[in-house]
């Protein structure tokens, strides 16, 4: 891992995911941290990464991390739980400032709350099949002495629907009973949105699973960034967040969906082309 390099505060926070989902994320870390400066970066043209091969993920995120590096972030996170699974050494390997995934933070919380000790976890196909959330919650539930059962299932589905705001349609209710009702015999009492595009889905889940607790890997994310920022003492003051957003390509309403997701109207995003990120990549910063 890089020595980080001394920050201040008013560096701002680098966010990247492969299209939307980030924001679900973005929107906790805004109302941990509403004085901070954000620059979210949506890697909309090569979207779904939940379906492309590891080596094919490393890549694009070590792409995106150069790019936020290029802004002087004074930290990155990895709103995407498919680059957290398969390239978060990567990528705090290349960069001098903290870098924050989705897993970790999400498996210590769901260890401490599940009451029954049976966890459900929900992703991308390569999110599950990397079984990054049963083996880091394995290391915590050893760490504290707990047995937990680990059961997960991938649902690639829903990542499309969250995109084209596709959550009451009639079909999407089908789709998720046929991914989810297995969880219902399980005795699960957590279940984990391994993905930042299944908040966006939170309330067709939670109707599928009506007794289940639903966890937000963003919102414990952003728990644990912003405890990092107040123990170096490099937490921004304030509540009117700057936010920057950049795209890779156009999306159909993505400013709708941001104001959705984030609660207030945020500036159009600038679109940047997949061959600058390329080009930043192999350069790095």
């Amino acid at each position: 891992m890089s020595e980080f390099t001394q920050q201040s505060q008013t560096q701002p926070i680098g966010v990247f995911d492969s299209g939307v989902g980030g924001l679900t994320v973005l929107k906790h870390l805004i109302h941990s941290m509403p004085g901070e400066e954000f620059v979210y970066l949506g890697d909309t043209a090569r979207v779904p990464y939940g379906n492309k091969s590891p080596e094919t993920i490393r890549h694009y995120t070590r792409q995106c991390v150069n790019f936020l590096l290029s802004f002087d972030v004074k930290a990155i996170v990895i709103a995407c739980n498919t680059a957290s699974a398969l390239a978060l050494d990567l990528a705090r390997d290349i960069s001098p400032v903290p870098v924050i995934g989705m897993i970790h933070p999400a498996a210590v919380s769901a260890v401490e709350q599940s009451i029954t000790k049976k966890i459900g976890i929900i992703g991308t196909r390569a999110t599950i099949g990397s079984h990054a959330y049963e083996h880091e919650i394995g290391n915590v539930a050893e760490s504290k002495g707990l047995n937990i059962e680990v059961y997960a299932k991938a649902c690639p589905l829903f990542v499309p629907l969250a995109e084209e705001d596709f959550g009451q349609h009639p079909s999407a209710a089908m789709i998720a009973h046929e991914y989810l009702h297995e969880f219902l015999a399980l005795g699960i009492d957590i279940l984990v949105l391994g993905c930042t595009h299944y908040p966006l889905l939170k309330d067709l889940i939670g109707k599928t699973l009506p007794d289940i607790s639903l966890l937000d890997c963003g919102e414990t994310a952003a728990k644990e960034l912003c405890n990092i920022l107040q123990i170096e003492e490099q937490k921004q003051a304030g509540e009117l967040p700057i936010v920057r957003l950049f795209t890779t390509d156009s999306v159909h309403a993505f400013s709708s969906i941001a104001e959705r997701c984030i609660g207030f109207p945020l500036p159009d995003p600038i679109r940047i082309s997949p061959e600058t990120l390329e080009e930043q990549g192999l350069s790095g910063i």
